[in-house]
């Protein structure tokens, strides 16, 4: 029997009978799981026998969490880490050596820019482009080149990857396409059915919903084939298989870094993802109001992408169902005017956040941009009267309602 979004997030992968008759996932906050006999931690701390051994290692509430992703995004398998951060830094780092680039979207969110200038030091170069497209790409691609990394939808910048496009092309150079898709979620769409590789997710928004709980989380398509002659380090886990990149990252790096999912965050979030496709119409719904809200105030510029005058409207339409996300920017005309605007709105939060169930607001550049350069914001849509807005799930005739009147006074 196929079961639809909600349904699958209800039933699909949660079984009762393992958690004698609970009707979800307890939280397993323990550090060690003890076992009868040291045959069998043996066995189970080598992977040769099922179980668990040590939470930084596996925890059952964070396994089901995990399960309950990769079924959404249609992967063979996923790894919870403690932040989205550490989930796109350890995707990386499970692929790359001294000496290797990645091809990277400029118009990325604030963190991932930092992130990217830390590798650096590693010995590691990005390469970066306006916009993750076949025709940006090629003229960039060499034989260091060992990922393209881009956000599905652009954070603020909005923009959209043509992600069948792309990944076809790269595919044809043995190279991977590593998607951040935190913006549009699996509700919207699966990369992967695509030709996306891998794919990332800053769990700590959309999908935790209620911002009670920082986590990330890395889903594997299992289809990439990792050669060793272009990836030597998976040299030793071609016997895994299609699963070579989950094996590689559970039994190196990310168990070694430490930077895992604890047991009680995995519980907020196996709560919060129950509500992920009622909340993403919700907020999609609203946006697309509010967007055209501002579409028809004169002075106010906004950028979102379902508007007929969006670029990423047909692209939207492809990948998107038809929605555009629930993230606006608009530009009032300056950064004194944005700060006004800010201080005259009653319902939204000011915050560095999204995915929240309220409204947050935020200006990013003198926030979550402000280490960037003029050019790096200028890439990535953010100026000085830029402010985006996360829209949450209030009732949107409220939401207008109180931006008209911010918007007056000013």
């Amino acid at each position: 029997m196929t079961l639809n979004f909600n349904t699958t997030l209800l039933h699909g992968s949660f079984n009762e009978k393992t958690f004698l008759g609970a009707t979800t996932t307890p939280i397993f906050q323990v550090n060690a799981f003890s076992h009868e006999s040291p045959e069998k931690l043996e066995k189970v701390f080598n992977n040769k026998a099922a179980g668990y051994a040590y939470s930084r290692i596996g925890n059952p509430t964070v396994s089901a969490f995990e399960k309950t992703v990769a079924d959404l995004e249609h992967g063979i398998g996923a790894v919870a880490c403690s932040s989205g951060m550490a989930a796109i830094t350890l995707t990386l780092l499970n692929i790359l050596s001294s000496g290797d680039e990645v091809i990277a979207a400029s118009g990325l969110f604030g963190g991932t820019i930092d992130l990217f200038g830390d590798l650096r030091s590693f010995g590691i170069n990005i390469r970066f482009v306006n916009h993750i497209s076949t025709e940006n790409i090629e003229p960039l691609i060499t034989d260091k080149t060992k990922a393209v990394f881009a956000e599905l939808i652009g954070n603020p910048a909005l923009d959209i990857v043509d992600i069948e496009d792309v990944s076809g092309f790269l595919h044809e150079k043995g190279i991977p396409l590593i998607i951040d898709s935190t913006a549009a979620t699996p509700y919207l769409t699966n990369p992967i059915e695509f030709g996306a590789d891998i794919v990332v997710h800053s769990s700590s928004k959309y999908i935790n919903g209620s911002a009670t709980a920082i986590s990330g989380i890395i889903v594997d398509s299992g289809k990439f084939q990792w050669s060793k002659e272009r990836y030597p380090s998976f040299a030793e886990y071609e016997r895994f298989g299609k699963f070579a990149f989950l094996s590689k990252l559970r039994n190196g790096i990310w168990r070694n870094f430490g930077a895992c999912l604890s047991p009680f965050n995995a519980y907020l979030n196996n709560i919060g993802i129950e509500t992920l496709g009622l909340r993403m119409e919700q907020v999609c719904s609203g946006a697309d109001r509010l967007a055209q809200f501002f579409d028809s105030v004169e002075g106010v510029e906004v950028n979102y992408p379902t508007l007929s005058s969006n670029p990423y409207s047909g692209l939207a339409k492809k990948y998107l169902k038809g929605k555009g996300g629930a993230i606006i920017t608009i530009r009032p005309g300056s950064k004194e005017k944005a700060f006004r605007l800010i201080n005259e709105l009653k319902i939204p939060l000011v915050a560095t956040n999204i995915g929240d169930v309220r409204t947050l607001v935020i200006h990013p550049s003198s926030t979550i941009y402000a280490h960037a350069s003029p050019e790096q914001k200028k890439n990535a849509g953010v100026y000085e009267d830029t402010i985006r807005i996360s829209v949450g799930i209030e009732d949107v005739e409220d939401l207008i309602a109180d931006f008209k009147q911010a918007i007056e006074k000013i």
